[in-house]
């Protein structure tokens, strides 16, 4: 898998990839059903997606069966530090601060949410 290919997933192979890695190894109907749930997707972009996934490196497929399994290959840590780390750059102007403001501005966090990000401030804080 090429390095540049590793963080260039679309928006819908991106909540693809959350779903696998959520559930682990899926089917393409255990992937469609999913998205179904929460927009109009028909099955045959799915399976198409899922294989253009494959031929980038994003996915692997185990044909072993009549059922072909996928999981993803790329890891969802990475995936997601590079994402924000490019907003940060390209959006917010190098400015994690003004990043942090926006989200917090425009989502209404829960208490236990506050919480964590109050604990996580302390503790990077002492270091």
């Amino acid at each position: 898998m090429k390095a540049d290919t590793l963080f260039k997933p679309t928006e819908s192979e991106l909540e693809i990839l959350q779903i696998l890695w959520d559930k682990g190894d899926c089917t393409v109907r255990d992937v469609h059903e999913i998205l179904e749930q929460n927009k109009d997707a028909g099955y045959t972009t799915t399976l198409k997606l899922m294989q253009i996934m494959h031929e980038k490196g994003l996915v692997a497929r185990d044909t072993s069966s009549r059922t072909h399994i996928y999981r993803a290959l790329v890891n969802q840590q990475k995936t997601q530090q590079h994402l924000v780390t490019k907003m940060i750059n390209n959006v917010f102007n190098g400015s994690a601060t003004r990043l942090v403001m926006q989200a917090l501005g425009n989502h209404k966090a829960s208490k236990e949410e506050i919480n964590s990000i109050r604990a996580y401030l302390e503790e990077i804080s002492k270091k």
